[in-house]
């Protein structure tokens, strides 16, 4: 069977994280510029080979000083490090609409092997007769593993941001 090609729709789809701030509530972010793509024998995307970047300097949270803040050396060091990479080593279904997503996720020049975990959501045509297919896609990080390690101590203990941080993508697909 033929390889097909599937590139990442970025106006259908979206790459968030979340975050604990104060250690009570969650702070959400997002980027706003990503590419990736998914190499699949036909349209099933068991052992899919997918690869995805992000710009760091596209961080949005909602709050211009914050995202200023996370593109300065004290998080993503946009100026340094402009691209957030992954690439797949594996895709491996676990049930009917589930498969487990691992592969080499590369951030402020440190590279580290992670876990996701991808739901199919479906195939469909839109009304131009292109083939979408979607995901959700989640996961979490430790920032300190890469390097993104600035906190601040707050006087009843704790710190001000957590150092897990959970990622939430929702992505739809065009075949090629």
């Amino acid at each position: 069977m033929a390889a097909t090609k599937w590139i990442i729709d970025p106006a259908h789809s979206q790459i968030e994280f979340k975050v604990k701030h104060l250690m009570i509530s969650t702070v959400t972010g997002s980027f706003g510029v990503f590419s990736g793509e998914a190499i699949t024998e036909g349209n099933g995307f068991e052992d899919a080979a997918v690869f995805f970047t992000a710009q760091t300097a596209s961080i949005y949270t909602g709050n211009a000083e914050r995202d200023n803040h996370l593109r300065s050396a004290d998080f993503f060091d946009a100026e340094k490090y402009p691209v957030i990479t992954f690439t797949s080593s594996s895709m491996k279904k676990t049930s009917p609409n589930m498969f487990e997503l691992t592969g080499t996720l590369s951030m402020h020049g440190i590279s580290k092997e992670i876990t996701l975990h991808a739901e199919f959501l479906g195939i469909n045509k839109d009304p131009w007769g292109n083939v979408k297919a979607a995901f959700e896609v989640q996961g979490k990080l430790n920032r300190k593993e890469f390097g993104l390690n600035w906190n601040a101590a707050l006087e009843a203990g704790g710190v001000l941001v957590g150092e897990e941080v959970k990622i939430i993508a929702n992505v739809q697909l065009t075949r090629q």
